[in-house]
């Protein structure tokens, strides 16, 4: 991206107040839908530019104050003296808001530190009045910002590499060609000549090319379905399509608890309202037209659904139903843009009955709310080829001769290290907390409990269910430990980091130290889950980010990369759980399978079906595209 081609630019609700003396709004005017973007006058002074669909309403920034507590939500609030006026941003998509913030906070602090001109000057400059595009960051900046600050702001480098890099992401989403002015441009040229492209201040994961192609598709509003193998990058992309979309009517739901809280969203039952969903089309539309559900499907225009493998199709036909009663339209899923996202090859769907339930791509409604398939095939979490071959064949229940020994030799491997054991992947719960309890009885020592802080303790069910940590974690030196959210990614420090307790901190807090098997030795204090629960309601857990690792489950395990992990495959009972236990882990070294059976690698064959023709119209599509292009 060459500094001076883009502009950042985007829509959002934006109220404008101007306060009197006392600090209240003397008068308000909102605006449902306004174009914002940063800019420089003239003078090289920035300006806030808002365009109501009618006319430009300029605000030049000579002193400011930003307020941004809110910007996860979309929200925040730019405080223009000695004006006393307010420019109040909300519904935002919050990677767009995250990079005019920062630019603006940098570029306004390096203006300050430069040499503006009085009034005298500007009026004797006789300039034409003009606007055009304020630069991306670049490396100038940053050191404007260390010699204001007298010391080298390492984490402002750090805001400045990520806004970098979130503006490559978008690839043209939230810009538009530069420059932009009201009159004659050529004194804009002579003003702001080209300068060299932009510097990555700080090395970070950006989209590759198949990841943004799916953001892309998104960004048109198209219906899309995207899925790749486990360690693709699937979670990761899905949370950069949230950050891209308006917080207010996008709804990110996922089929498990789990799963929705790796997303920061809420379960998909949660979001329709209709239970189960195992009773008749015409008493779930009764529950799902409840006060406080009801809304949800009004309000909703994005609905983005992760770990589509385990929804049912019957359940889907009948959310497809409902959506176009609720919002009385004909169109399919009456018309909310989808974002589905999940591996058919992974879990299938839990079965409730005698009946066996279908995928989600056999429901009668999926082909006409599905306008696009799209497939990841770059494999991020492991590095390996050869593991990844492996991992490639178990997938679609292929085991060679050659597989099959790699995987019994595993067995020997001695994956423990500095006293952190591998974790047992079972594929049942009550093995999994049968095990951890035992194995913390069985050390000596003190118990020391740690009791979660939540939000609304009448949510406690909610909040167990779609969090990664319970209410009440117990702890003694020499604990087998995970951590559940990503504390330090560059340190190591990454959900499904595995480590030991050394001991606890004195004092009333008693926090633990853990020592990690990336050789980082952490003190781990409390962190906040954010959950959406019914009616848009936000709660919250604080709670140390740990959980007993001797043993997990295979459900609980999806989208985690685990370092050391032993698996025991004797009692697998679905297709793709060997599948989605194996590649689990970062390589085969920290491997170790127990009695392995080659006959416990099923793949499901409407499955393999279902991914045969998605690729071969895929394929088709393509080769259609490249005859209409020409060579």
């Amino acid at each position: 991206m060459l500094e001076g081609d883009t502009v950042i630019q985007f829509q959002c609700c934006v109220t404008i107040e101007r306060l009197n003396k006392a600090g209240l709004a003397a008068t308000s005017r909102s605006l449902r839908r306004a174009l914002i973007s940063l800019e420089r006058n003239e003078f090289q002074e920035i300006v806030i530019r808002l365009h109501d669909g009618k006319s430009h309403q300029n605000f030049t920034l000579h002193d400011l104050q930003l307020f941004t507590r809110f910007s996860k939500d979309g929200k925040c609030t730019v405080k223009i003296l000695p004006d006393n006026i307010q420019i109040l941003i909300s519904d935002c998509p919050p990677d767009q808001l995250y990079i005019f913030i920062k630019t603006l906070r940098i570029k306004h602090l390096a203006w300050k530190s430069s040499k503006p001109l009085n009034d005298r000057d500007k009026f004797l400059a006789g300039l034409p009045r003009s606007f055009v595009a304020i630069s991306p960051l670049q490396q100038k900046d940053v050191a404007v910002l260390e010699r204001a600050h007298g010391k080298n702001t390492a984490s402002d480098q750090r805001l400045a590499g990520r806004t970098e890099r979130n503006c490559s992401a978008m690839n043209g989403r939230l810009q538009v060609k530069r420059p932009r002015a009201d009159h004659d441009d050529s004194m804009n040229i002579s003003l702001h000549p080209r300068k060299k492209p932009i510097i990555a201040l700080s090395s970070g994961r950006k989209l590759s090319k198949e990841q943004l192609a799916v953001l892309n598709a998104v960004l048109s509003g198209k219906n899309v379905f995207f899925t790749g193998s486990a360690g693709t990058g699937k979670s990761f992309l899905l949370k950069r399509i949230i950050g891209s979309l308006p917080p207010k009517s996008t709804y990110a739901t996922a089929s498990t608890g789990v799963a929705a809280c790796h997303i920061g969203g809420t379960t998909l039952h949660n979001f329709a309202g209709i239970g189960s969903g195992s009773g008749s089309l015409e008493s779930c539309l009764e529950l799902a037209q409840r006060p406080g559900v009801v809304q949800n499907w009004l309000s909703c225009r994005h609905l983005i659904i992760d770990e589509i493998s385990m929804v049912d199709a019957q359940f889907f036909d009948k959310l497809e139903a409902i959506a176009r009663s609720i919002r009385r339209s004909t169109e399919p899923f009456g018309g909310i843009q989808l974002i589905v996202c999940g591996d058919f090859f992974q879990l299938p769907p839990v079965g409730k009955g005698k009946d066996k339930p279908q995928f989600c791509f056999q429901a009668r409604s999926w082909k006409k709310c599905i306008q696009l398939n799209m497939e990841l095939k770059e494999v991020r979490r492991q590095t390996d080829q050869a593991f990844i071959s492996l991992l490639q064949a178990v997938r679609v229940g292929r085991v060679t001769t050659e597989i099959t020994s790699k995987l019994i030799m595993s067995a020997n491997h001695n994956i423990e290290r500095d006293g952190i054991l591998a974790t047992r992947l079972c594929t049942h719960k009550d093995d999994v907390e049968l095990t951890n309890e035992n194995k913390l009885q069985q050390l000596p020592g003190t118990l020391h409990q740690f009791e979660a802080v939540d939000s609304n303790p009448n949510m406690l069910r909610t909040l167990d269910a779609q969090s990664q940590i319970g209410n009440l974690l117990q702890l003694k030196v020499g604990a087998q430990v995970m951590l559940t959210k990503n504390l330090d990614v560059q340190r190591g420090l990454v959900n499904g980091a595995r480590g030991v307790v050394l001991d606890f901190q004195p004092g009333n807090q008693g926090l633990p130290r853990v020592h990690f098997l990336c050789g980082v030795t952490e003190v781990i204090r409390r962190e906040r889950w954010v959950l959406k629960a019914n009616g848009g309601q936000f709660i919250s857990r604080l709670q140390l980010p740990l959980k007993l690792a001797w043993a997990i489950s295979i459900h609980k395990s999806q989208g985690m990369t685990l370092d050391c992990v032993e698996i025991s495959l004797a009692r697998v009972f679905e297709s793709g759980q060997a599948y989605v236990a194996l590649s689990r882990a970062r390589s085969l070294e920290g491997l170790r399978v127990l009695d392995f059976n080659p006959h416990v690698v099923k793949a499901n064959q409407d499955v393999l079906a279902f991914y045969n023709k998605m690729r071969k119209e895929r394929l088709i599509l393509q080769s259609s595209m490249d005859t209409f292009l020409g060579p």
